[in-house]
């Protein structure tokens, strides 16, 4: 059977696609993923598919003849194998030093973190250790012990980064609505970060180390969820690719 798309994208991720009606096949794939796939974890999307249940909840108790059936209880998602995901540092750039001084930043720094200056880029080589871009100069941050706890949620390094520089240093409490944050996946390289630092758009980039499946799903697992902005997944679908309506 030929496949209803089959194209290359911009970015090199081929994308192939097969209309799946027939009702013995869709049934068979239904007991493949019942007997050979007894976990299925969200690796992107938390907040959006935390809304779509929200959004089917309310729509559910308007509808007096509710059954179950209706559109507005599914919500589209892709299913990927977790061997064949892979994730990616998902890294930060701040516009301003919420009025510090690049020594008096770093000063701060010092508190929780190690800091060693870099004679090239670095890009973190394990948990805990973060690079910062400043000034043309990049800085190896090693967190120190009192900086997290074994807490699935408290040990991640975007957690790290929040409680002990996005917040009490840079002032930034919600990275999902202040301006003065953006987000660069790390598909683009650190030279993305170094590009916009350079030319005065943005005053400094922490780089992270990313995430690991294990860690996402020891969350889920323990019924948390993860950080906002933690995970770059790749590869990505296109979106506006397949469309949902109810």
């Amino acid at each position: 059977q030929a496949p209803e798309y089959e194209f290359k994208a911009d970015d090199g991720i081929e994308h192939t696609f097969w209309v799946v009606q027939i009702e013995k096949q869709v049934e068979a794939l239904i007991q493949l993923f019942k007997q050979h796939v007894p976990f299925t974890y969200i690796a992107d999307g938390h907040h959006r598919s935390a809304g779509s249940a929200k959004v089917g909840k309310r729509m559910s108790e308007e509808n007096k003849n509710h059954t179950g059936e209706e559109e507005y209880n599914f919500f589209l998602s892709v299913i990927f194998p977790a061997s064949q995901l892979m994730i990616m540092d998902y890294n930060r750039l701040i516009k301003d030093l919420n009025g510090l001084s690049d020594s008096a930043f770093l000063n701060k720094l010092s508190e929780k973190f190690i800091v060693e200056k870099k004679d090239t880029t670095y890009k973190p080589e394990a948990l805990h250790m973060f690079g910062l871009y400043l000034n043309k100069q990049w800085y190896k941050l090693i967190a120190k012990d009192d900086t997290y706890t074994n807490d699935p949620i408290n040990i991640l390094d975007v957690t790290i980064m929040s409680n002990h520089i996005l917040d009490p240093l840079l002032g930034i409490k919600d990275q999902r609505t202040d301006k003065r944050i953006d987000f660069v996946g790390g598909i683009r390289g650190l030279g993305e970060l170094e590009k916009r630092v350079d030319s005065g758009e943005m005053k400094v980039a922490i780089a992270l180390y990313p995430v690991s499946i294990n860690q996402l799903m020891d969350i889920a697992d323990s019924g948390n969820v993860m950080p906002p902005k933690s995970t770059w997944f790749e590869p990505k679908l296109r979106s506006g690719l397949v469309v949902h309506t109810f």
